[in-house]
């Protein structure tokens, strides 16, 4: 079952509904009539409110699977967005399983791509190790017809997967900041956006003005 605001494309076998608050047809309020029906999933388009984010928090300790998005910079910045929506922290540890953030950055054009020349001080601010810089071969799209001369053609993803372990769930219980959050997450495996930006750059897929406008250190 999902509630989307609005509802961008048919999906078949999912009970989809369309929100409407002129009729008080908002998130919570289908939240609520959805677990009327005791769905194994659940899709809430946008957590917005504290209502709908407490009744997504209940949902998710009563056995269902809760899938939804909240506007946050990072993984770790979507649990303080949670606090800040008045979600207790216990609550928010028992519950959160994992959060992926996301960003779109342009793909360079593989018709007219060709090596790049980037300054050995600039990889290394970006974020590159120094063992590395000599063997990254930044690519660059030089326009052509088929990208109407702007080097770029289409999008790609970049990734941060942020996955609640024990040390994480004691983080969040002692309302750890975001920062500390993420350095843990690091400390356990996690590929930051700006990592994710990294390795898009190393396989010649986007260009580093790309990656660093789209993410932070």
């Amino acid at each position: 079952m999902t509630a989307e605001d609005p509802v961008e494309f048919t999906m078949q076998g999912v009970n989809q509904v369309q929100i409407n608050d002129r009729v008080g047809m908002n998130f919570a309020a289908a939240l609520r009539s959805f677990l009327r029906q005791d769905p194994d999933v659940v899709l809430i388009g946008e957590m917005r409110d504290r209502e709908t984010a407490d009744m997504a928090v209940k949902a998710s300790l009563t056995g269902h699977l809760v899938l939804s998005t909240v506007h946050t910079n990072s993984a770790a910045a979507a649990i303080d967005r949670l606090v800040n929506m008045d979600i207790e922290p216990f609550l928010i540890a028992s519950s959160l399983q994992l959060i992926c953030a996301q960003r779109l950055v342009r793909r360079i054009c593989d018709a007219c791509k060709a090596p790049t020349s980037i300054a050995p001080a600039v990889l290394r601010k970006a974020g590159f190790a120094n063992e590395e810089l000599d063997s990254i071969h930044p690519q660059k799209g030089q326009g052509c017809d088929q990208c109407r001369g702007s080097g770029y053609k289409g999008r790609v993803g970049l990734y941060e997967v942020l996955e609640i372990n024990d040390e994480i769930s004691e983080l969040i219980l002692a309302r750890a900041s975001a920062v500390e959050v993420r350095d843990a997450a690091e400390r356990n495996g996690m590929i930051t956006l700006r990592g994710s930006g990294l390795q898009k750059v190393r396989e010649g897929m986007t260009s580093l003005e790309q990656v660093i406008q789209e993410t932070s250190l």
